[in-house]
Protein backbone atom coordinates (compact mmCIF):
# COMPACT_ATOMS: atom_id res chain seq x y z
CA UNK A 1 0.00 0.00 0.00
CA UNK A 2 1.44 3.35 -0.97
CA UNK A 3 1.78 6.19 1.53
CA UNK A 4 -0.57 9.12 0.75
CA UNK A 5 1.25 12.14 -0.62
CA UNK A 6 0.38 15.62 0.55
CA UNK A 7 1.84 18.85 -0.68
CA UNK A 8 2.71 19.81 2.89
CA UNK A 9 3.95 23.19 4.04
CA UNK A 10 7.03 24.83 2.55
CA UNK A 11 10.32 24.42 4.33
CA UNK A 12 10.46 26.82 7.22
CA UNK A 13 7.01 26.19 8.63
CA UNK A 14 4.89 28.83 10.35
CA UNK A 15 4.47 27.98 14.02
CA UNK A 16 2.38 29.63 16.74
CA UNK A 17 3.16 28.84 20.38
CA UNK A 18 0.85 30.15 23.07
CA UNK A 19 2.43 30.66 26.47
CA UNK A 20 5.72 30.76 24.61
CA UNK A 21 7.46 33.39 26.71
CA UNK A 22 8.48 31.05 29.54
CA UNK A 23 8.70 27.46 30.68
CA UNK A 24 7.71 24.63 28.37
CA UNK A 25 6.31 27.01 25.76
CA UNK A 26 9.58 28.93 25.53
CA UNK A 27 11.59 25.73 25.14
CA UNK A 28 9.26 24.53 22.39
CA UNK A 29 9.40 27.87 20.57
CA UNK A 30 13.20 27.81 20.72
CA UNK A 31 13.29 24.22 19.45
CA UNK A 32 11.18 25.08 16.40
CA UNK A 33 13.36 28.10 15.67
CA UNK A 34 16.46 25.91 15.84
CA UNK A 35 14.69 23.56 13.44
CA UNK A 36 14.47 26.37 10.88
CA UNK A 37 10.81 27.22 11.39
CA UNK A 38 9.33 30.70 11.79
CA UNK A 39 7.71 31.15 15.19
CA UNK A 40 5.17 33.60 16.55
CA UNK A 41 4.89 33.57 20.34
CA UNK A 42 1.59 34.50 21.96
CA UNK A 43 1.75 35.22 25.65
CA UNK A 44 -0.17 37.11 28.29
CA UNK A 45 3.04 38.75 29.46
CA UNK A 46 3.74 40.31 26.07
CA UNK A 47 7.13 41.91 25.48
CA UNK A 48 10.34 40.48 24.01
CA UNK A 49 8.75 40.24 20.61
CA UNK A 50 5.75 38.20 21.72
CA UNK A 51 2.16 39.00 20.83
CA UNK A 52 0.00 39.85 23.81
CA UNK A 53 -2.97 37.53 24.28
CA UNK A 54 -5.46 36.49 26.91
CA UNK A 55 -6.37 32.99 25.76
CA UNK A 56 -9.51 33.10 27.90
CA UNK A 57 -10.88 36.06 25.92
CA UNK A 58 -12.33 35.36 22.47
CA UNK A 59 -11.67 38.83 21.05
CA UNK A 60 -8.08 38.81 22.33
CA UNK A 61 -7.44 35.42 20.73
CA UNK A 62 -8.83 36.54 17.37
CA UNK A 63 -6.71 39.70 17.39
CA UNK A 64 -3.55 37.85 18.42
CA UNK A 65 -3.89 35.23 15.70
CA UNK A 66 -4.54 37.90 13.10
CA UNK A 67 -1.27 39.57 14.10
CA UNK A 68 0.51 36.21 14.10
CA UNK A 69 -0.56 35.61 10.50
CA UNK A 70 0.78 39.02 9.53
CA UNK A 71 4.16 38.03 10.99
CA UNK A 72 4.54 34.41 9.87
CA UNK A 73 1.84 33.79 7.27
CA UNK A 74 -0.69 30.95 7.24
CA UNK A 75 -0.23 28.82 10.33
CA UNK A 76 1.11 25.29 9.83
CA UNK A 77 1.65 24.28 13.46
CA UNK A 78 -0.10 25.37 16.65
CA UNK A 79 1.22 24.55 20.11
CA UNK A 80 -1.15 25.39 22.96
CA UNK A 81 1.08 25.80 25.99
CA UNK A 82 -0.55 28.73 27.81
CA UNK A 83 -1.78 27.69 31.22
CA UNK A 84 -2.54 28.50 34.82
CA UNK A 85 -1.75 26.45 37.94
CA UNK A 86 -3.05 27.13 41.44
CA UNK A 87 -3.58 24.88 44.44
CA UNK A 88 -6.50 24.38 46.81
CA UNK A 89 -8.45 21.52 48.38
CA UNK A 90 -11.77 21.19 46.61
CA UNK A 91 -13.81 21.85 49.77
CA UNK A 92 -12.09 25.23 50.17
CA UNK A 93 -11.89 26.13 46.49
CA UNK A 94 -13.76 29.23 45.39
CA UNK A 95 -15.91 29.17 42.28
CA UNK A 96 -13.74 31.99 40.96
CA UNK A 97 -10.59 29.83 41.22
CA UNK A 98 -12.36 26.92 39.54
CA UNK A 99 -13.72 29.05 36.72
CA UNK A 100 -10.42 30.81 36.08
CA UNK A 101 -8.56 27.52 35.70
CA UNK A 102 -11.16 25.92 33.46
CA UNK A 103 -11.39 29.05 31.32
CA UNK A 104 -7.65 29.50 30.83
CA UNK A 105 -6.52 25.88 30.68
CA UNK A 106 -9.42 24.39 28.69
CA UNK A 107 -11.52 27.07 27.03
CA UNK A 108 -8.32 28.82 25.93
CA UNK A 109 -7.25 25.68 24.07
CA UNK A 110 -10.65 25.48 22.38
CA UNK A 111 -10.49 29.11 21.26
CA UNK A 112 -6.97 28.80 19.86
CA UNK A 113 -7.68 25.53 18.06
CA UNK A 114 -10.79 27.04 16.51
CA UNK A 115 -8.67 29.85 15.05
CA UNK A 116 -6.53 27.55 12.91
CA UNK A 117 -8.46 24.45 11.91
CA UNK A 118 -10.20 25.93 8.85
CA UNK A 119 -6.99 27.15 7.20
CA UNK A 120 -5.18 23.91 7.99
CA UNK A 121 -7.99 21.81 6.54
CA UNK A 122 -8.09 23.93 3.42
CA UNK A 123 -4.36 23.40 2.80
CA UNK A 124 -4.56 19.68 3.71
CA UNK A 125 -1.75 19.94 6.24
CA UNK A 126 -1.56 20.98 9.86
CA UNK A 127 -0.34 19.97 13.28
CA UNK A 128 -1.95 20.92 16.59
CA UNK A 129 -0.14 20.02 19.80
CA UNK A 130 -1.93 20.67 23.08
CA UNK A 131 -0.03 20.65 26.36
CA UNK A 132 -2.01 18.67 28.91
CA UNK A 133 -0.62 17.06 32.09
CA UNK A 134 -0.17 13.62 33.59
CA UNK A 135 -2.65 14.83 36.22
CA UNK A 136 -5.33 14.51 33.55
CA UNK A 137 -4.83 10.76 33.94
CA UNK A 138 -4.11 10.33 37.65
CA UNK A 139 -5.37 13.48 39.36
CA UNK A 140 -3.57 15.38 42.10
CA UNK A 141 -4.29 16.38 45.68
CA UNK A 142 -5.31 20.04 45.81
CA UNK A 143 -5.46 20.18 42.03
CA UNK A 144 -8.97 19.02 41.15
CA UNK A 145 -9.59 22.09 39.00
CA UNK A 146 -6.31 21.74 37.11
CA UNK A 147 -6.75 17.97 36.70
CA UNK A 148 -10.27 18.46 35.35
CA UNK A 149 -9.16 21.13 32.89
CA UNK A 150 -6.27 19.04 31.58
CA UNK A 151 -8.48 15.95 31.28
CA UNK A 152 -10.73 18.17 29.19
CA UNK A 153 -7.79 19.08 26.97
CA UNK A 154 -7.11 15.39 26.34
CA UNK A 155 -10.74 14.73 25.48
CA UNK A 156 -11.00 17.81 23.28
CA UNK A 157 -7.85 16.77 21.42
CA UNK A 158 -9.14 13.27 20.72
CA UNK A 159 -12.48 14.55 19.44
CA UNK A 160 -10.89 17.24 17.27
CA UNK A 161 -8.38 14.71 15.94
CA UNK A 162 -11.26 12.62 14.61
CA UNK A 163 -12.89 15.65 13.00
CA UNK A 164 -9.89 16.93 11.09
CA UNK A 165 -7.78 13.84 10.33
CA UNK A 166 -9.38 13.31 6.89
CA UNK A 167 -7.77 16.59 5.85
CA UNK A 168 -4.32 15.58 7.13
CA UNK A 169 -4.54 17.81 10.19
CA UNK A 170 -3.14 15.85 13.14
CA UNK A 171 -4.04 16.73 16.72
CA UNK A 172 -2.16 15.29 19.69
CA UNK A 173 -1.30 16.03 23.32
CA UNK A 174 1.82 16.16 25.40
CA UNK A 175 1.14 15.36 29.05
CA UNK A 176 4.28 16.25 31.00
CA UNK A 177 4.88 15.29 34.57
CA UNK A 178 6.07 17.96 36.98
CA UNK A 179 8.53 20.24 35.19
CA UNK A 180 10.81 22.90 36.68
CA UNK A 181 9.03 25.97 35.32
CA UNK A 182 7.61 29.25 36.66
CA UNK A 183 4.19 27.58 36.52
CA UNK A 184 4.98 25.36 39.52
CA UNK A 185 6.38 28.17 41.65
CA UNK A 186 2.96 28.79 43.18
CA UNK A 187 2.68 25.21 44.42
CA UNK A 188 3.71 24.49 48.00
CA UNK A 189 7.13 23.03 48.76
CA UNK A 190 5.46 20.23 50.70
CA UNK A 191 3.50 19.22 47.59
CA UNK A 192 6.59 19.32 45.42
CA UNK A 193 8.65 17.30 47.90
CA UNK A 194 5.95 14.65 48.12
CA UNK A 195 5.67 14.51 44.34
CA UNK A 196 9.43 14.07 43.87
CA UNK A 197 9.31 11.14 46.29
CA UNK A 198 6.65 9.47 44.12
CA UNK A 199 8.60 9.70 40.87
CA UNK A 200 10.55 6.62 39.78
CA UNK A 201 13.10 8.95 38.19
CA UNK A 202 13.32 10.88 41.47
CA UNK A 203 13.25 14.34 39.94
CA UNK A 204 11.16 16.84 38.01
CA UNK A 205 11.86 17.28 34.33
CA UNK A 206 13.10 20.36 32.52
CA UNK A 207 11.47 22.22 29.62
CA UNK A 208 14.33 21.19 27.34
CA UNK A 209 13.37 17.55 27.93
CA UNK A 210 9.79 18.18 26.78
CA UNK A 211 10.41 20.30 23.70
CA UNK A 212 11.73 17.44 21.48
CA UNK A 213 8.38 15.67 21.88
CA UNK A 214 6.68 18.61 20.15
CA UNK A 215 9.23 18.44 17.33
CA UNK A 216 8.49 14.74 16.90
CA UNK A 217 4.73 15.25 16.72
CA UNK A 218 5.17 18.04 14.15
CA UNK A 219 7.71 16.16 12.04
CA UNK A 220 7.18 14.62 8.62
CA UNK A 221 7.29 11.64 8.32
CA UNK A 222 8.13 10.99 11.99
CA UNK A 223 4.87 12.42 13.33
CA UNK A 224 2.57 11.34 10.54
CA UNK A 225 0.95 8.40 12.35
CA UNK A 226 0.31 10.12 15.68
CA UNK A 227 -3.38 10.95 15.93
CA UNK A 228 -5.31 11.72 19.12
CA UNK A 229 -2.38 10.48 21.18
CA UNK A 230 -1.13 11.66 24.55
CA UNK A 231 2.64 11.37 24.96
CA UNK A 232 3.92 11.48 28.50
CA UNK A 233 7.39 12.79 29.37
CA UNK A 234 6.59 12.46 33.07
CA UNK A 235 9.56 10.94 34.98
CA UNK A 236 7.61 7.68 35.28
CA UNK A 237 4.70 9.25 37.19
CA UNK A 238 2.18 7.64 34.80
CA UNK A 239 2.74 4.44 32.84
CA UNK A 240 -0.36 3.98 30.64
Amino acid sequence: MSIPKYAGPPSGRAVVVTGGASGIGLAIADAFRENGDTVAVLDRAGGNGSINVDVADEASVKAAFAEARQRVGPIDILVNSAGLLTESPLEKMSLAMWNETITVDLTGVFLCCREVVAEMRERKWGRIINIASQLAIKGGVGLSHYSAAKAGVVGLSKALALEVAPDNVLVNCIAPGPIETPLVEGISEDWKAAKRAELPLGRFGTPAEVAPVALLLASDPGGNLFLGQTLGPNSGDVMP
